[in-house]
């Protein structure tokens, strides 16, 4: 016990350095909310990103590797798992309102290989919604894009399509596999050399370069083993995002409205938060998930249980669409083998935060301690955080 209490004390040393500037109280709701995670699920390594009306601290607890004893920092890359997920919907968003991609259209209208199939019937937008019936993950067996596509032309949807969210890997796989073809370039390349650049992102990458693996933290397993992603098909769309705390505490802004963007992606920012099904007790956006605010941890919790990804939810079609609300919390979790994932953000109160950890473990402890912080964020006065600026294209 002595030894465990010592370890969560220098893990809470390393976060003076990133976090100095912000206000003492929200510094201790962090504190408080991060230290119990660690001592629990003996995390190696924390990084928390907040922003409060465009002003941002960070704080980094633990060792990106318990072998090198490298300390979490504001460079350290994290898998991101399926937050990826969100960046696919916005720049589906981003073809979409620029005249390329119809939601409306059958996926195989842009996915040649599955012409003639199920797809014909499936449109893009229930690729987008998890309403196409496709099961989470990919079948094991299938190991190259050839099998994957002979797999998927044989496929049926178990129920009527766009009746059953059933979260769905493969559905925002093909759905960043249509936006591709309709933008006429590679799903990597649009959003490597379009999408980040024009989100101020420059510490983020779907395959990351030498020069920055010494950033890239070590993921250890729920039975501590250490692991990384090895990535399959539809990795890039689906769960392939490698990045740091403060590129997504600026995504996070830019989905607030808190960051210039040019006009195509803020329409593509509206559209990735417009409610098309009710699922249990969320609105479906494309990806997102959307709660009306106050919501209660519970609810919250319940919505991002083991349950709404693993087993199918009743949908119900919003016609017309639910246009963006501000008086909402947005969030979406994200895990790979050895990374987990939790950001939220509520647009009237300008306020989000992300927690990035180098271990598996439990979605309902993330949202629990995301939820004190932001509670923390959301009754006290902005931080006087220094703000740093994200540095937006000309895209």
């Amino acid at each position: 016990m002595k030894n465990k209490v010592k370890a969560i004390l220098m893990t809470l040393t390393c976060v003076a350095a990133s976090a100095s500037a912000a206000q003492p109280g929200v510094k201790a709701a962090v504190d408080a909310a991060i230290a119990p995670l660690q001592a629990k699920y003996g995390i190696p390594g924390v990084a928390v990103g907040i922003t409060v009306a465009g002003k941002h601290a960070f704080y980094n607890y633990g060792v990106a590797s318990k072998a090198t004893h490298a300390p979490v920092d504001d460079q350290t890359l994290f898998e991101v798992g399926s937050f990826t997920k969100t960046f696919t919907a916005t720049l589906a968003c981003y073809a979409q309102t620029s005249g390329k991609l119809s939601f409306s259209a059958p996926a195989s209208q842009y996915v040649g290989a599955l012409r003639g199939s199920a797809f014909d019937h499936v449109s893009v937008l229930d690729l987008g919604t998890h309403t196409s019936g496709l099961p989470l993950f990919v079948p094991d067996s299938i190991t190259n894009d050839a099998q994957l596509m002979a797999w998927l032309r044989n496929w049926q949807p178990a129920s009527p399509i766009g009746t059953q969210r059933v979260y769905s890997n493969l559905g925002i796989g093909l759905l960043g596999r249509a936006t591709a073809q309709s933008l006429g370039e590679p799903f990597r390349d649009a959003v490597q050399k379009t999408l980040l650049p024009a989100f101020g992102m420059t510490h983020s990458w779907l395959d990351v370069p030498a020069s920055r693996t010494p950033h890239y933290a070590q993921g250890y397993d729920k039975h501590d083993a250490p692991t990384r992603m090895h990535p399959g098909e539809l990795a890039d769309e689906a769960y392939g995002l490698r990045t740091t705390s403060g590129d997504i505490v600026r995504y996070l802004d830019a989905n607030m409205g808190l960051a210039p963007l040019d006009a195509p992606w803020q329409r593509a920012i509206a559209c990735a938060h417009t409610g098309y099904y009710t699922a249990g007790v969320f609105t479906q956006d494309l990806v997102w998930e959307q709660y009306p605010w106050p919501v209660a941890l519970q609810t919250l919790q319940r919505g991002n249980g083991p349950d709404a990804i693993l087993k199918g939810l009743p949908a119900q079609a919003l016609t017309p669409p639910l246009p963006p609300r501000t008086d909402a919390l947005l969030n979406k979790t994200g895990s790979t083998n050895g990374f987990s994932t939790y950001a939220a953000f509520i647009p009237a109160k300008r306020i989000g935060v992300v927690i990035l950890a180098n271990k598996a473990y439990p979605t309902e402890a993330r949202v629990s301690a995301a939820y004190a912080i932001l509670d923390a964020l959301a009754n006290r006065p902005e931080p006087s955080a220094k703000i740093r600026t994200p540095r937006i294209s000309s895209n």
